[in-house]
């Protein structure tokens, strides 16, 4: 079971700006005989039945878009796709297919969606894996998706094949 830590672990600093959550102040004067003992890392519960990775509860990166230790909330849609790409900084383009009805010939179509989804350190999300994104509010000028679950790649397949979940 993951523990939160007690005492402070440097974050990790990749970016200009010095890097810390919101919520944790650094420099507080610790208390030795205390009874409850405030943790040093923020983390949250998503809901939805959705658990908290490890990776971010034991973690120390720092990420303010992440549901888990940021502040975003996952409301509306829960969808399920496809990576096809991970070549964007902390974003990820998911492949979504589907089929749809043709009424004048009684067939279906092969049809395709990608949506763009922020993928929070947490995960170790690669091509071809299959991850479960949650609606937020927007993030970018095309990121309105987060991923909340992550599912190993299975089989090696191609980009473009027509895949349902």
């Amino acid at each position: 079971m993951p523990r939160l830590a007690k005492e402070y672990k440097e974050c990790d600093q990749h970016e200009k700006a010095y890097q810390s959550q919101d919520a944790i102040f650094v420099a507080r004067k610790r208390n030795t005989n205390a009874k409850k003992v405030k943790p040093m890392r923020w983390v949250k519960n998503v809901g939805l039945g959705i658990k908290t990775p490890d990776a971010a509860i034991e973690g120390t990166y720092v990420d303010k878009k992440c549901p888990f230790t940021g502040n975003v909330s996952i409301r509306g849609k829960i969808l399920k796709g496809l990576v096809i790409s991970t070549k964007m900084k902390r974003t990820v383009v998911v492949r979504r297919d589907y089929l749809h009805y043709i009424k004048k010939y009684r067939r279906f179509e092969k049809r395709h969606k990608n949506i763009h989804a922020h993928c929070s350190p947490c995960f170790g999300v690669k091509e071809g894996d299959i991850v479960t994104i949650g609606q937020c509010r927007p993030l970018a000028k095309t990121v309105k998706f987060n991923v909340v679950a992550h599912e190993a790649q299975r089989a090696k397949t191609g980009k473009k094949t027509f895949r349902m979940f």
